[in-house]
C-alpha cells in the first residue's frame, strides 16, 4: 500500500481522515505533537510523535516512510483564540506548514492536500460562498490559513508541487461505527457544548450574540459531516494520483443553519431541553458563512451524503453517549 503523512492524525477530521484514507487502499501515517490531539485516536495505521516546528524530525519521517502524499491537518483552530493571541497561530499554523512543506519537497513528496477553511473568505452576507469569493478573514486564524494557500501556490511555481485545497466551516458528526470521534479538551464546538449541557456535564450552552442580522439573532454556518468530508479529501488525494493538477475546492452543502436552529434540532433528537445562557458576540465571529460546492459535486464527484443536520447530530449523539479518549 501506498504510505500517505497526515498530519493532524490524531485529532477530530484526521483520525476519520485516517480511517477513510484505510479503507481506500492507502497506509495513514500519523504524525501529531498530541497537544489538542489523543493518541487512541490512531487507529489505522503507524504514528509517530513529532512537531511541525522541527524540521530534522519530519526529515526522519518522510525518510522511513517515503509517502505518495501529505494530508495536513495539523492546525490550531479557534478563532476566539486567534483574535487574542495571533502570534501563535502565525507561529504554529504559517511556519509550521512552512517546514512541513519544505520537508515534503525536500523528499520529492509533491502531492499534498490541505485543509483549509472558509474563514478565509472573512464575512460576506447572504451570498453562497464559491470558490472565487474574495478572501477577506476578519481572525488570525483565517488568515494564517490563507497565507499557507498562497505559500503552497508559490511552491507549486517554484518547485511542481501539486495541491488540492479544501475550504469548508463546522465540521460535525461522528464514525457512525464509533471507533473515532469529536473530543476537545477544552472544548469549543457547538454541537458538543450542546451535548454536555444535555447531559448536565455544564451548566448550560452559552449562545453568543442573539443581535445578528439573521431571522433570530443568531449566527449562522453551513455544517458538514465529517465522514463526507473526509471522503472529499480522499478524492482530492485520487485527484492529485491521477496528475489533474491543483485545485480548490469548497465543501458545504450550501444551507446554513442558525445557533437556535441547531438547538432546536438536537433537542429533537436526544428528546432533552437544552438550557441556555446568552452572551455576547464574540470577536472575530462573522454572521453568516454558508459555502457552496458545486466545484467538488461536478469535479470530484463528491456527495455529502451524511450532512443532514438530524444524522451529524444523531451521530455525534451516539459518540457523546460511548466514546472519549484519555491521554
Amino acid at each position: 500500500m501506498s504510505n500517505v503523512l497526515v498530519t493532524g492524525g490524531a485529532g477530530y477530521i484526521g483520525s476519520h481522515a485516517c480511517k477513510a484514507l484505510g479503507l481506500a487502499g492507502f497506509t495513514p501515517v500519523t504524525f501529531d505533537n498530541l497537544v489538542t490531539g489523543w493518541r487512541d485516536a490512531v487507529k489505522f495505521g503507524p504514528f509517530e510523535r513529532g512537531d511541525l516546528m522541527d524540521r530534522s524530525r519530519l526529515d526522519e519521517v518522510f525518510a522511513e516512510y517515503k509517502p505518495v502524499a501529505v494530508m495536513h491537518f495539523a492546525a490550531l483552530s479557534q478563532v476566539g483564540e486567534s483574535m487574542s493571541k495571533p502570534g501563535i497561530y502565525w507561529q504554529n499554523n504559517v511556519l509550521g506548514s512552512l517546514n512541513l512543506i519544505e520537508a515534503a519537497v525536500a523528499a520529492h513528496c509533491t502531492n499534498f492536500v490541505f485543509s483549509s477553511t472558509c474563514a478565509t473568505y472573512g464575512d460576506h452576507d447572504n451570498v453562497v460562498l464559491d470558490e472565487d469569493s474574495a478572501q477577506l478573514p476578519i481572525n488570525a486564524y483565517g488568515a494564517s490559513k490563507r497565507a499557507i494557500e498562497d505559500m503552497l501556490r508559490d511552491f507549486e511555481a517554484a518547485h511542481g508541487l501539486r495541491h488540492v485545497i479544501f475550504r469548508y466551516f463546522n465540521v460535525a458528526g461522528a464514525d457512525p461505527d464509533g471507533e473515532v470521534g469529536e473530543y476537545h479538551q477544552p472544548e469549543t464546538h457547538l454541537i458538543p457544548l450542546m451535548l454536555d449541557a444535555i447531559d448536565g456535564k455544564r451548566d448550560a450552552l452559552t449562545i453568543f450574540g442573539t443581535d445578528y442580522d439573521t431571522p433570530d439573532g443568531t449566527c449562522i454556518r453551513d455544517y458538514v459531516h465529517v465522514c463526507d468530508l473526509v471522503n472529499a479529501h480522499v478524492l482530492g488525494l485520487k485527484w492529485l494520483v491521477d496528475d489533474r493538477g491543483s485545485r480548490v475546492f469548497n465543501l458545504g452543502t450550501g444551507t446554513g443553519f442558525s445557533v437556535r436552529e441547531v438547538v432546536d434540532h438536537s433537542q429533537s433528537v436526544t428528546n432533552r431541553q437544552v438550557p441556555i445562557k446568552e452572551g455576547a458576540r464574540r470577536a472575530g465571529d462573522c454572521t453568516k458563512l454558508v459555502s457552496g460546492s458545486s466545484r467538488a459535486m461536478s469535479e470530484l464527484g463528491w456527495q455529502p451524503e451524511r450532512s443532514t443536520l438530524q444524522q451529524m447530530i444523531t451521530d455525534a449523539w451516539r459518540w457523546h453517549q460511548t466514546g472519549h479518549y484519555s491521554r
